[in-house]
């Protein structure tokens, strides 16, 4: 849908209000930020909504708003007698002898709001969750431990496993602080016997040893390097952050995607799992940036959105704020041809 200026962007339409000073109708966005504009160019910048603007330290009249019932763009602009009086944002004044435009730009989302506010891009790094949005199984985990389990004299279902998987997956864990501590093997040597029945150390060797494997993961996304690679190029830094044990570094290095990150950020190095802000930030550190200037995408709704924004982070969740690396990439200000 194009605007009354024939712009297809947010950000088209803010460039073509202040090149043309003028007042325009944007109504299909939901963030609203108001430039004064005079002779002398920008005087001072703030947002609208009911609300006193107050560029100055003097109390100012209240512009029009579309609560008053007005049409503010009929509003008639006021004539300049002095232009040069105000020489400074702290000076500048809403009064019948200057000439000020009220420029309106409107943004569709957060992102757009923030890549307009920025100069072009709206955050500064990237976190991304590894398992499930980064990466995903090759095979449905049930149909694993049952074929590789059969030769060990496992009888369950892939049903059955998967039932018991879940149910001993979601119960707490109480032998250590973390589920995921150095390789984690206690913790995977719990849940296989719980799925399976199965308390044989070689069985839980061979499942262990196969997801430390590019056979058993592969990328969710297939331009996802690309995407991500863009996205470096233009400046914004990228770390993986995963509640995970020490095999995800030698995993991402077999589906040789370990060289598009800055960081890689495992649960089990840090000694923080998410939720815990500690991990996010953590990442930021080691990435250099402030969390507000990070956004995070992952597909767990409690671990990757709450916990990032505990932190102060940003978050995107996979699947419904964000379904592909280059939507990520377009969101953050990229375009991926």
């Amino acid at each position: 849908m194009l605007n009354s200026l024939g712009c297809k962007s947010s950000v088209q339409l803010a460039k073509s209000m202040l090149k043309s000073r003028s007042m325009v109708d944007c109504n299909t966005c939901g963030f609203l930020v108001c430039r004064l504009i005079s002779r002398k160019g920008i005087r001072s910048q703030a947002r609208l909504g009911g609300a006193d603007i107050v560029p100055s330290s003097k109390e100012l009249p209240r512009p029009p708003s579309v609560s008053d019932g007005v049409n503010l763009l009929e509003t008639p602009r006021k004539a300049v007698k002095n232009p040069r009086a105000a020489s400074t944002v702290a000076q500048a004044q809403i009064v019948p002898q200057r000439k000020i435009a009220l420029d309106f730009c409107l943004f569709n989302d957060y992102a757009d709001y923030r890549r307009f506010m920025n100069g072009g891009l709206a955050y500064k790094a990237l976190l991304v969750d590894a398992a499930g949005t980064l990466i995903v199984p090759s095979l449905p985990t049930a149909k694993v431990y049952r074929d590789i389990g059969q030769q060990y004299g496992v009888k369950y279902s892939e049903d059955e496993i998967l039932a018991r998987y879940r149910r001993a997956y979601a119960q707490p864990w109480s032998r250590s602080r973390l589920r995921y501590e150095a390789d984690a093997r206690p913790f995977w040597q719990h849940i296989v016997k719980q799925s399976t029945g199965c308390e044989d150390p070689n069985y839980l060797e061979e499942l262990y040893k196969y997801y430390t494997t590019a056979e058993a993961w592969h990328l969710a996304e297939a331009g996802a390097g690309a995407a991500l690679q863009a996205l470096r190029e233009a400046g914004v830094k990228i770390a993986v952050v995963s509640n995970f044990d020490t095999r995800l570094r030698p995993l991402l290095s077999a589906l040789r995607c370990s060289h598009w990150f800055d960081a890689i950020v495992v649960s089990a190095e840090v000694g923080a799992e998410k939720p815990n802000p500690a991990i996010f930030l953590a990442a930021c550190d080691l990435l250099g940036v402030k969390t507000e200037d990070a956004v995070h995408i992952g597909d767990d709704r409690r671990n990757d959105i709450w916990g990032a924004r505990d932190a102060g982070c940003d978050a995107w969740l996979w699947g419904e704020d964000v379904h592909s690396f280059k939507e990520v990439a377009e969101k953050i200000g990229v375009l991926i041809a």
